[in-house]
């Protein structure tokens, strides 16, 4: 019985300070690691300080990256490749994707890859038309290249299925971080527990937080909302959200918050808001469902399956308008309290980090299994 080495590629890297796929991969590698395997994360030069070289227990190894939205990922990706390619690995896990194209390179080196892809990133409102097709294209050879395919909803599984003829494995995000211990981030930006709303995201046109202050800005009352996120790539609609934000004191904007700061605000806050349009499981749904916290969403397919019964789904206009969903739950102490645990408990059932490493531990076995005869897996912990 032997663990495997493996390489995890695609992402910005650990530790986690910019989305869901580096709190994944952060989570992931950890898990992985307390079970015996040997992780290597591949991480890019500008998001990790040169100083860290290990992660609670997974190895980090910068890389640097063309610092264009078209290009950071592939390039970062391409050189990732290159050193894989060279090292000893047992298996590889591709993040995006828009990373296909550079499968067949580890191919020739021997390695299986299982490819996390992510949720429909053509539909992104950043991307031109080329940059569609492109991603169009990539989701095809992620169907017919990945050694293993993998999707983090039930619904971008269905896609697949219907639209490449590929089958994948579902596996989902986990939602339970712990608590933190601390508040000196909420006494940093002058706010009381229990009583501001909150939302996460990169501020990114198809994630709405220009959309979210504006139906904020007709909600009665003295709470603050907490805008959580930064955004490399849309300078517009960061001056958009600062100009709402300046038009209504109470909209704080704290930029990009990592760590136990996050946690101090997400375990803080009295409500949720979701208003992502495009993806499958986002970490900062689930977690802010672990969390305990009542969760109001943008109402669409992806949402609806992880939240279930247990949020209160809004639009941006008509009956169910954002800035009327907020207006009568706001206040309704008790509403708050039963939507907060339902959603713990659905948490608990269905989007446990453990549960998620043992799922990718399984297919990253059955990987190596496959491709190294005599291979026998690690005894699950």
């Amino acid at each position: 019985m032997r663990p495997f080495r493996l390489a995890l590629l695609g992402t910005r890297g650990i530790p986690a300070r910019y989305g869901g796929f580096e709190t994944f991969a952060e989570e992931l590698s950890a898990r992985l690691v307390t079970r015996g395997h040997t992780v290597t994360v591949f991480t890019r030069t500008h998001n990790t300080p040169a100083a860290v070289s290990h992660h609670r227990g997974a190895v980090v190894r910068r890389l640097p990256s063309l610092r264009f939205k078209s290009l950071e990922t592939l390039s970062h990706t391409f050189l990732s490749v290159l050193l894989v390619a060279k090292r000893r690995y047992d298996v590889v896990l591709v993040c995006n994707a828009a990373n296909a194209p550079w499968l067949p390179l580890l191919h020739a080196r021997g390695l299986p890859v299982a490819l996390n892809v992510d949720g429909l990133e053509r539909k992104r409102r950043k991307w031109g038309a080329l940059g569609r097709a492109y991603y169009r294209l990539c989701e095809g050879l992620s169907g017919r290249w990945a050694d293993a395919l993998i999707t983090d909803a039930r619904v971008i599984q269905r896609y697949y299925q219907r639209a490449w003829r590929r089958e994948s494995t579902m596996i989902p995000y986990g939602g339970d971080l712990p608590r933190p211990e601390g508040t000196e981030v909420l006494a940093r930006f002058g706010l009381t527990p229990g009583e501001y709303l909150l939302y996460v995201s990169r501020l990114e046109p198809e994630n709405n937080p220009d959309q979210v202050i504006a139906a904020y800005s007709r909600v009665p009352g003295s709470r603050p909302l907490v805008v959580v996120g930064s955004a490399p790539y849309a300078p517009a609609l960061v001056r958009r959200v600062r100009s709402l934000a300046a038009a209504d004191r109470r909209v704080i904007l704290t930029g990009g918050v990592y760590g136990d700061g996050y946690r101090q605000l997400l375990f803080g806050a009295r409500i949720y808001i979701h208003a992502t349009e495009v993806g499958g499981t986002h970490p900062a749904l689930v977690e802010a469902m672990g969390a305990g916290r009542p969760v109001v969403f943008l109402d669409n397919p992806p949402n609806r399956e992880v939240v279930g019964k247990t949020g209160v789904p809004f639009g941006f206009a008509g009956t169910a308008a954002l800035d009327r969903v907020l207006a009568t739950l706001t206040e309704d102490g008790g509403a708050l309290a039963s939507l907060g645990t339902a959603a713990r408990e659905r948490v608990n059932e269905r989007y446990l980090w453990d549960d998620v490493a043992s799922r990718y531990e399984e297919v990253l076995e059955d990987l190596c299994s496959a491709n190294q005869p005599g291979w026998s897996p690690t005894v699950a912990s």
